[in-house]
């Protein structure tokens, strides 16, 4: 019976020390825990919602400028119903010159090249005559640019070829090629946007010319602009689009074709805001033409938005989403 006794005592201390010890001991943390105490902060360009459901990210302007993004300002702008041609810009030919020597001979001196800038009655070369061996000049009969030069430095100079062509480049001829079906929509005077394509926007004209005849070759008609080129900003030879505006409405609220992105199945347009963060803003859209397109709800006039290469923007958007979840 003592035994009996002194064992179930031995028992009962047994697990009161074993509860004691549990007592004593720190608290075991969990893996959930311990996650919680070394998760991450928030990376500068992970993805919130506004207060209206709308996505944000944070990134700077240097970001989005080395990446070739740029932003413009939400206004007003003026849509065109157009129709579209292929052209070629061409020296104006009422004030292109061939100088021709008054004499066969040989170029004892040669001092222009091609592209250089001439005035009136700048000297050109120096000819002598094979008839007299006497030397005489040619000059610049027209302030211009010399755009061709046929002679050389000790060779024969004849009559019968001009020695430079010399043209005046501060008005340029745009020849636009008009399809037959286009012909009876197009008329002069008629307004003409020139696009030359080197990212200065587009220039505005009047159709000057319509030639009576057309090509048999790639049936179509020739109609001319004449445009104003003081900078030299347009160069002959070069090809440039060409929008004919056939009608033209305002909106209050536009922004720039490129600018319209989708996300998550949501018409979109990237708007800068509080000076480091840019929002997927939801738009409802309107008319456009081929620069522009209406903005109706979403967009106020004066905010700014991403105008170029807001698929950057896009991608970057998603990444940061996708570290966010």
């Amino acid at each position: 019976m003592k035994t009996s006794s002194t064992i179930l005592i031995a028992i009962v201390a047994i697990a009161l020390g074993a509860y004691g010890t549990s007592l004593l001991a720190p608290a075991k943390v969990t893996h959930t825990e311990h996650a919680e105490e070394k998760k991450p902060e928030k990376p500068n360009d992970h993805v919130e919602q506004d207060e209206h459901g709308a996505d944000r990210i944070r990134i700077s302007d240097v970001k989005l400028a080395a990446a070739g993004v740029t932003l413009a300002e939400a206004a007003s702008a003026t849509l065109t119903d157009t129709l579209s041609f292929n052209g070629i810009l061409r020296a104006n030919q009422e004030a292109v010159v061939q100088v021709t020597p008054r004499f066969p001979g040989v170029a004892k001196s040669i001092l222009r090249r091609i592209g250089d800038k001439v005035g009136k009655d700048d000297l050109l070369a120096t000819i002598e005559s094979n008839q007299s061996l006497t030397v005489y000049e040619l000059k610049a009969p027209i302030a211009g640019t010399v755009i061709e030069r046929q002679i050389s430095l000790g060779e024969y100079a004849s009559e019968q070829k001009p020695a430079f062509v010399v043209a005046d480049l501060t008005t340029i001829w745009v020849d636009l090629s008009i399809y037959r079906q286009d012909l009876k929509r197009v008329r002069i005077n008629d307004g003409v946007l020139i696009d030359p394509d080197d990212g200065r926007g587009e220039i505005k004209g009047t159709i000057s010319y319509m030639a009576p005849i057309g090509s048999s070759e790639t049936q179509t008609a020739l109609a001319r602009i004449v445009l104003q080129n003081p900078d030299g900003r347009l160069r002959p030879g070069l090809f440039v689009t060409a929008r004919l505006i056939l009608a033209a409405r305002n909106v209050v609220v536009a922004v720039r074709r490129s600018a319209i992105q989708t996300l998550e199945n949501r018409t979109i347009v990237f708007v800068r805001e509080d000076g480091d963060k840019i929002e997927a803003r939801p738009v409802e859209l309107g008319d456009s033409d081929p620069r522009f397109v209406e903005i109706r709800a979403g967009l106020s006039a004066g905010e700014r938005y991403v105008a170029e290469n807001s698929f950057v923007v896009k991608a970057e958007m998603g990444k940061g989403d996708a570290g966010h979840d």
